[in-house]
């Protein structure tokens, strides 16, 4: 068995490196994470809270298909073990004045925006829900941000899929064509414009603007790891076969996308919101190079099938799988892929895990946990390795 809880916050040999490019950055910043009790929200959480940060979340309950956060211990204000602290709050970005009054009282240093409507499939059958949450949602924060008196730097986390896929065989860069045929692509694609709207007109020194607030966005491609039981989602599918002993049933197994563990876009929003800051404090928001847009996503050889995938999962967790596709279902891309030069260029970023490495990370990670490790202990294992691999460079 695993650590419990309590053991695993009052172990003094469990403290983790600090990560590369951030160092203690993030120790007492005030951090405002919309969406944390999501499966990003709770890996990104987590990792701030290793780094000592006061993280404040503001998110819908837990879901109950989505238990990671809860499963985590996130709930409760304070660590033995974590050097950081947080504020869990309930709140719904759609409604403005609670969202508005909450940023006014936490006077954030930063802000990591990933509340949203994340699923292609829920996403044709609640259209409006999603172009309200992505979109306005979005906006609601961004107006929320007009009366601060601080300086405060805002990373939005959008998609890979705000392009408009024309199925080509390289990748998208971050100034090709916006667009999407699904409502979740599309509803992402309007919300990079929206911000970038937002941005250009309220960011600067005129009367009507803000000089306080620096702001950038983030697209990563399909990311996996531990803990992520969402609906319609490969690994959650893949998981919850196996634990049935019934085949994984595959919508799309020709489908192509960049996998990659979760952990790589988060130290990449990590990085983006580090080095927006900085900027934002010694040179205020005009011609700051970081707000824009930038690519987090895996190597090229990342890209793999849907049915790759499967069958490399399958060599941890022995089972079988069965072709459903159908032309009658909606729309999903067949390839995509993204270049983040950029990202490597302005940050010094670029992807650790391969692969191979990234499928066995995660499948290990609910191997242990099915068998009765603490999630807790799992997630932050491989957090520190994460950290660990990254000094090797």
């Amino acid at each position: 068995m695993g650590l419990g809880n309590k053991e695993i916050m009052n172990n003094p040999k469990s403290n983790p490196p600090k990560i590369d490019n951030i160092d203690n950055f993030y120790y007492k910043k005030k951090i405002l994470i919309t969406g944390h009790t999501g499966f990003k929200g709770s890996w990104l959480t987590l990792w701030l809270l290793m780094q000592g940060a006061k993280v404040f979340g503001y998110a819908l309950p837990p879901n109950k298909n989505q238990p990671l956060f809860n499963d985590l211990f996130l709930k409760q204000k304070s660590f033995e073990y974590l050097t950081g602290e947080l504020e869990h709050s309930i709140g719904d970005i759609n409604d403005f004045d609670k969202l508005s009054n909450y940023v006014s009282k936490v006077k954030p240093d930063l802000i990591f925006h990933l509340a949203a409507q994340p699923l292609v499939q829920k996403s044709y059958e609640f259209p409006i829900e999603t172009w309200n949450t992505n979109v306005m949602g979005s906006l609601n924060l961004l107006e929320s941000l007009r009366e601060l008196q601080n300086e405060c730097a805002v990373v939005f986390i959008t998609t890979d899929k705000v392009y408009e896929n024309k199925e080509w065989s390289f990748g998208y860069r971050e100034n090709d064509e916006l667009g999407g045929e699904d409502p979740y692509s599309s509803s992402k694609a309007a919300m990079e414009l929206a911000i970038n709207s937002w941005r250009r007109s309220f960011c600067g020194n005129l009367p009507h603007q803000t000089s306080r607030i620096s702001i950038a966005t983030a697209r990563a491609g399909n990311v996996i790891g531990g803990g992520d039981w969402a609906k319609n989602r490969i690994i959650p599918d893949v998981i919850n076969s196996l634990k049935k002993n019934k085949p994984v049933l595959l919508r799309n197994p020709y489908a192509k996308r960049p996998w990659q563990h979760v952990l790589e876009p988060l130290a990449g929003y990590l990085m983006l919101g580090k080095n927006l800051l900085e900027f934002q404090i010694k040179k205020g928001n005009k011609n700051n190079p970081f707000a824009s847009a930038f690519n987090f996503g895996p190597k090229i050889n990342s890209n793999k099938s849907v049915l790759e995938l499967v069958e490399n999962l399958l060599t941890f967790w022995p089972g079988t799988w069965r072709d459903i596709s159908d032309s009658k279902m909606p729309v999903e891309a067949n390839l995509l892929n993204l270049v983040s030069d950029k990202s490597y260029q302005f940050l010094e970023w670029e992807p650790k895990w391969n692969f191979e490495e990234t499928t066995k990370l995660t499948m290990e990670w609910y191997l242990k946990t099915f068998k009765g490790e603490s999630p807790l202990q799992c997630t932050i294992n491989d957090i520190k390795k994460y950290q660990s691999n990254i000094q090797k460079k």
